[in-house]
């Protein structure tokens, strides 16, 4: 059995029975960046509690079926629209960034393309260049997936601090994956039912260009979604002959290699 990475779930939506699955499935490290609730939070209080949630209670949780977890940190697109609460929020991340199990600030990007989403994605980006964090980037759903990924690829490429190898651009479709490669960014396929990929198109993506900085994801959350997308991209690879060795370098060593970049990395033993 190849073991897996999930390098984009939101556990906190999901049940232990979940954890228990994946563990079975053989995931061996999950990361969980933080999103939206279900609803729009108040207060910067809010944030508070949710960041200590995903970096000193949820790791404990993924822990009693031997996973590894993982988090990211921000405030995410669709809370964005509210600038004054994202400063509150950007300025307590600071405080969670030498959390052992935090690899860095995300999913961050845009949602509906606006103007105060996108103030609020460069200053998540002015903190992640002065504080030389990772980056995961969050793009639009949809019908604005090509708008939204090439506004975002432009604001990466204006900050001269920003390292594209340091950068993951998430939810990538066969008509964005190249505007993340080809700039140099590493990028993940979300195996989502209705927005995003199925695992078929996953493994079209990956005919197309290649393995090199390229990963999988549920993007299990609240709505629906599969925390077991990732094994069925398995299968599919296998289905179509491919080799176990390339299916380990999209599944596990690709995500467990750029998380490998983290400041607060500590290697596995």
């Amino acid at each position: 059995m190849i073991g897996f990475i999930d390098p984009h779930i939101h556990m906190v939506s999901r049940t232990t029975d979940d954890y228990q699955r994946m563990a079975y499935a053989g995931c061996a490290a999950i990361s969980e960046p933080a999103f939206w609730a279900g609803f729009d939070r108040g207060t910067a209080a809010g944030f508070h509690d949710y960041f200590r949630q995903l970096t000193r209670y949820e790791p404990k949780r993924a822990a009693q079926f031997h996973i590894r977890h993982y988090s990211w940190l921000c405030i995410n697109a669709k809370e964005a629209e509210n600038v004054s609460l994202s400063r509150e929020v950007i300025a307590l991340i600071p405080e969670f960034l030498k959390e052992p199990t935090v690899l860095g600030i995300g999913e961050i990007g845009l949602n509906k393309n606006t103007r105060n989403e996108a103030t609020v994605f460069q200053e998540h980006l002015d903190l992640a260049a002065k504080t030389d964090e990772l980056i995961l980037i969050h793009t639009p759903h949809l019908e604005d997936k090509y708008k939204g990924t090439r506004m975002i690829v432009d604001m990466l490429k204006g900050d001269s601090r920003v390292k594209p190898h340091r950068v993951c651009v998430d939810h990538v479709e066969e008509h964005t994956v190249r505007l993340a490669l080809d700039n140099g960014f590493w990028c993940g396929m979300t195996l989502y039912p209705t927005t995003k990929c199925t695992p078929a198109r996953a493994c079209d993506i990956i005919e197309m260009v290649g393995t090199d900085r390229i990963m999988a994801n549920s993007a299990g959350d609240w709505g629906k979604s599969d925390p077991l997308a990732v094994p069925e991209l398995i299968q599919e690879m296998r289905r179509r002959g491919h080799p176990e060795a390339t299916i380990r370098k999209v599944v596990y060593e690709n995500p467990l290699n750029f998380w490998r970049q983290a400041n607060n990395w500590v290697e596995w033993t």
